[in-house]
């Protein structure tokens, strides 16, 4: 199997393979915590660290693991980087932990993590699969992001809110009031809302898509202008 440039993978990751947006894999996560930026964030880091590293370690030992075991070693691997981010967000983000729940631990059963396991980490070498974790844990964080800041602002009239939970006392004053004495919407807060948000995004990134296409075949069927071929052989009469 040949292996994607480093520009493919990058590509893949935060657009044309989105795992949020094109995957639609790990929704649950995704639509439960995006309820402020904040929450995002946090979620989207800790995912990205798991990819990382379940990618790197199944590339490690692609060619070591026989396929009877081969997917139990990845859960197993999956799990074991999910317990590390879980004991160092309590150590550092004690109340970001809280908030976020049983969501952490949850990772672990992120189709994502383990389908980048299985469908690339382990069919190429290490730079390319820790490549491909990091740019689809990219991917994942900037839908968990733009998901957040739009239900926050809808939601609560702020943006960047309690970011010293993750962030410690420097983003205490980050917080944007966007809107002053805004009662809240709650209808964005809640599930229903996070669904409605979501399907703009894949809504956006559908039309974007079709423009994109519709520009590059708008210049392929262009005529070019060249110049005409002229006789120079012959008599002329």
């Amino acid at each position: 199997m040949a292996t994607k440039s480093y520009r493919e993978i990058t590509s893949e990751g935060l657009w044309g393979n989105n795992p949020a947006l094109v995957q639609l894999l790990g929704l649950c996560p995704l639509l439960a915590v995006t309820g402020s930026v904040v929450n995002a964030l946090g979620l989207g880091l800790a995912t990205t660290l798991v990819l990382i590293g379940s990618n790197l370690s199944v590339s490690v030992i692609r060619n070591h693991v026989p396929d009877t075991v081969r997917l139990p070693a990845f859960v197993m691997i999956i799990a074991s980087f999910v317990t590390c981010v879980e004991l160092l967000s309590q150590a550092l983000t004690y109340e970001l932990y809280l908030s976020l729940g049983i969501f952490i631990p949850l990772i672990v059963t992120n189709c994502a993590i383990l389908g980048r396991a299985e469908a690339f980490a382990r069919k190429n070498p290490i730079l390319p699969a820790l490549t491909d974790g990091l740019m689809m844990g990219a991917g994942f964080t900037l839908i968990l992001l733009m998901l957040g800041a739009m239900r926050e602002v809808i939601g609560l009239g702020t943006l960047f809110a309690d970011m010293n939970l993750l962030l410690g006392p420097m983003a205490a004053s980050w917080k944007i009031t966007v809107f002053d004495d805004y009662r809240g919407f709650l209808f964005a807060i809640l599930p229903p809302g996070a669904f409605i948000g979501m399907g703009l995004l894949i809504a956006f990134k559908n039309i974007t898509d079709n423009r994109i296409k519709h520009f590059r075949d708008a210049r392929k069927e262009t005529p070019t202008v060249g110049s005409k071929r002229v006789r120079v052989t012959g008599d002329i009469k």
